[in-house]
């Protein structure tokens, strides 16, 4: 919580209740949370909750890093706590939990083919892997 308090701070954000009560929530999750369920589960813990405060309080933890927009295999999306530095997201397909990895390396390499390939500067990019999980897994064999 420090870490998201502390960019708020920084950016000339205020740390009010509503955008603790989004930041919990989404630190204590171990699956991508839609608004909606950010919404439902922050109204347990301060009634006073918005679903317009969850969505512009999202697009705000997304513009400062805080939180990744992921694709979920239902087609929707929905939001993970990131880490600091540069991570991707290997989401479980069955149950959807989540976690983060560093992919820098071989990312840079594939990278820097495409680009000499096609001619195109990649300025940013998306990852995402979608598998099924060791608890998944172990209930198929």
């Amino acid at each position: 919580m420090e870490r998201w308090e502390e960019a708020l701070a920084q950016a000339g954000y205020r740390v009010t209740v509503p955008r603790r009560v989004v930041a919990a929530v989404l630190s204590e999750a171990d699956t991508p949370c839609s608004a909606q369920v950010v919404f439902e589960l922050g109204k347990i813990r301060y009634a006073g909750l918005g679903l317009v405060t969850v969505y512009r309080t999202l697009a705000l933890y997304e513009s400062l890093g805080l939180i990744s927009r992921v694709h979920v295999h239902d087609g929707c999306h929905g939001y993970l706590a990131t880490t600091p530095g540069h991570r991707h997201a290997l989401i479980c397909t069955r149950c959807g939990r989540s976690v983060e990895f560093l992919g820098q390396g071989d990312l840079d390499l594939l990278i820097a083919r495409l680009e000499k390939r096609t001619g195109y500067r990649v300025q940013e990019h998306l990852l995402q892997l979608f598998g099924l999980c060791s608890g998944c897994r172990g209930t198929d064999e």
